[in-house]
């Protein structure tokens, strides 16, 4: 579990290709690497990734081929920045939200308004999370907790301060690069729970073929 609160800008200092379409990855990051050992979390741009070896500031993480081809971390490239947090220790402060490290699909940045203290960036996200996307509700872009300030059909608009902007990949994104999009746990379970409780209400769902 994580937070969305990056604790540094990392490095991709090489990629190799693993058997079948797979691959491990070796990420540049003395601070996520200071106490990293086999077998911990690490988020890479919002994916978590579990530890294969560490040393001199690099840790190397195995990446399965379904991750590759469902979140950006396969248009990587050696020399990329990457967002680094490491996973959330029990009684810690949570500066963000809960965050899983689960990609829920990929995004594009659209557009850039920049303000006086802020950018007003816009995102295209896939049809099927829409519904899970409200104003003011929480949204993890590349691994940092964001707050949605607007939201369209099928995009939505965050505001990010200098901090974000100089302290994340975020700041040096262009329009048509590719994000990975994790939205707000609770809002699935709350609708997982809804869905089942109007089931029992109403019995069995009907389908169409059984509707004279």
């Amino acid at each position: 579990m994580f937070t969305g609160i990056i604790e540094e800008l990392g490095e991709i200092v090489r990629v190799t290709a693993t058997a079948g379409d797979s691959a491990l990855v070796a990420v540049r990051g003395p601070l996520v690497t200071s106490d990293a050992r086999h077998g911990d979390s690490i988020a890479v741009n919002g994916v978590c990734l579990t530890v294969v070896e560490v040393g001199d500031g690099v840790f190397t993480a195995d990446v399965m081929g379904e991750t590759l081809r469902r979140s950006a971390l396969g248009a990587l490239s050696v020399g990329d920045p990457v967002n680094l947090e490491r996973a959330a220790a029990l009684g810690s402060r949570l500066g963000g939200h809960l965050v899983q490290g689960h990609v829920d699909g990929v995004g594009e940045l659209i557009s850039r308004e920049p303000a006086e203290q802020w950018e007003t960036v816009r995102f295209r996200l896939p049809a099927a999370l829409s519904r899970y996307v409200v104003e003011k509700g929480s949204i993890t872009i590349d691994g940092v907790s964001l707050t949605v300030a607007e939201v369209g059909a099928d995009e939505f608009a965050v505001g990010l301060i200098p901090t974000t902007l100089k302290l994340t990949t975020l700041g040096a994104k262009g329009v048509g690069d590719p994000v990975n999009l994790e939205v707000d746990v609770l809002a699935k379970y709350v609708e997982r729970l809804l869905g089942d409780r109007l089931t029992d209400a109403r019995g069995p769902a009907v389908t169409p073929s059984e509707v004279a």
